[in-house]
């Protein structure tokens, strides 16, 4: 699988599918496209790759995989390169709110193992010597009255 890091697929141990590691002549190859191509969907903004400190461009594993699939939503699915800006915009904006529930999950399941622990010491804490409790056996009667008019 790439991005493991093993060295069989030209990753650098320890790199990850996040690793900018490919040059873009590399980097074009790998997903087909033209190294033109490549720099034109930096410049729109559908593929960020990392930069060196002299500026070049280096591509991970997770950028090849963004440059096929705006390829494939090209040519196959007939969408415009402003409607691939989009839906990338939209999935990176569903991903983040995947991860903010993720989140927002984890604080609640939190919270209520707080209270719980709480509420378990506050129950813990009664002293039941100081409730006034007499053992006694009675019986009340009942009767209702006649209703008055």
């Amino acid at each position: 699988m790439f991005g493991s890091g093993s060295p069989g697929f030209g990753m650098p141990y320890g790199a990850d599918e996040d690793t900018p590691v490919f040059v873009i002549s590399v980097a074009a190859q790998l997903s087909g496209l033209h190294a033109q191509t490549l720099r034109s969907y930096d410049r729109m903004g559908l593929v960020s790759p990392g930069r060196t400190t002299g500026g070049g461009r280096r591509y991970s594993m997770r950028d090849i995989a963004q440059l096929r699939e705006v390829q494939r939503l090209s040519q196959e699915e007939g969408v415009n390169l402003a409607g691939i800006k989009r839906i990338i915009e939209l999935e990176n904006q569903v991903e983040a709110l995947q991860a903010r529930v993720t989140e927002l999950a984890e604080e609640l399941s939190s919270a209520y193992a707080a209270a719980e622990q709480a509420a378990a010491a506050v129950h813990a804490s009664y002293r039941k010597d100081l409730v006034p409790f007499r053992k006694q056996n009675a019986m009340v009667v009942w009767k209702p009255g006649r209703p008055k008019r």
